[in-house]
């Protein structure tokens, strides 16, 4: 399924070159030597064998640690705050995953509407596709559509090159033809990825983004917690993670991003932070981190003016 017929086509991005992550140098570097370092082990000294076969395990066994570690800037560029110009401006983003869904997202969108907050959604290709009037309404009001993989494989963590090529390429498609504009940043499945995964994204010059902090309101069921794990030290420039598709719900029924995002959108404002969108010229690999206005997650939450989008 496409977008309308009289949508602009998406502009298409060239390819750009990326460095590798020193990580991934290490590891070609450790690879390289191997089979001489064997040769020569089995000729002279034995004996060292058994220290050349840990050495590449250890690499391995970094790698895998890195791949859990959805915060890690082991294996390439990691998006994990704001630049500190937006951060200076008292901006945080705001991100949803896992959607579009028919049942939770369109209550997402009037809440923002009514805050005047914009954010970033992170959408399974699959999702998009099913309900295109839905993204592309999530974008008329003045959000971003983000790449989210085209199935939400729970193994995109084991995927070779091909495989992530058709993940992020096939959602990209997806995303773009509906919208009408290209996904610049790409959230992994559980933010899990391996070493393979920097270098295809490079190739359509997407940005891999985590988070600051996330409510885990895909996991569970419990409001309260995840409001506390959003704002216990929040503070401007950080990324919030929570969930418009695939929700928990909580002990009354209801999807957990519904029972949090009203009481998160006034703390907010009463802390005079702007929710706002992940627009290319706000973001940057390695942004440092910026102290901004800090918010007790026992803060009783005040309005205050509406956060507009401010980052161009």
């Amino acid at each position: 399924m496409t977008g309308a017929q009289d949508a602009p086509r998406p502009s298409r991005r060239a390819p750009r070159s990326r460095p590798l992550a020193p990580a991934l140098h290490a590891t070609i570097a450790v690879h390289a030597a191997a089979p001489a370092a064997c040769l020569a082990a089995c000729l002279a000294a034995p004996n060292l064998l058994p220290w050349i076969g840990a050495a590449l395990l250890a690499n391995h066994g970094v790698l895998t640690a890195a791949g859990m570690w959805p915060r890690s800037t082991l294996l390439g560029p990691n998006m994990r705050r704001l630049r500190p110009e937006a951060a200076a401006r008292a901006e945080l983003a705001l991100t949803f995953d896992d959607g579009p869904d028919p049942a939770v997202t369109p209550h997402v969108l009037d809440m923002l509407d009514r805050a005047g907050a914009r954010a970033s959604f992170f959408c399974i290709g699959t999702a998009a596709r099913a309900h295109p009037t839905l993204l592309r309404q999530i974008v008329s009001r003045g959000h971003r559509v983000e790449n989210h993989s085209f199935t939400h494989p729970n193994w995109f963590a084991c995927l070779g090159p091909a495989g992530l090529r058709r993940q992020i390429g096939d959602a990209q498609a997806a995303l773009a033809d509906i919208t009408g504009t290209a996904p610049a940043f790409f959230r992994a499945p559980m933010g899990l990825r391996n070493p393979l995964l920097d270098p295809v994204l490079a190739e359509t010059s997407l940005r891999f983004t985590s988070w600051t902090r996330r409510a885990m309101d895909g996991l569970r069921g419990d409001p309260g917690r995840a409001y506390r794990r959003l704002t216990r030290g929040l503070a401007a420039g950080d990324i919030l993670l929570m969930h418009d598709g695939r929700c928990a719900r909580s002990p009354s029924g209801a999807p957990v991003v519904l029972e949090i995002l009203p009481r998160l959108l006034l703390a907010l404002q009463h802390a005079g932070l702007k929710a706002v969108s992940l627009p290319p010229g706000c973001a940057g690999p390695g942004a440092s981190v910026v102290q901004g206005a800090a918010l007790s997650a026992d803060a009783v939450p005040a309005p205050s003016p509406s956060a507009q989008h401010a980052c161009e």
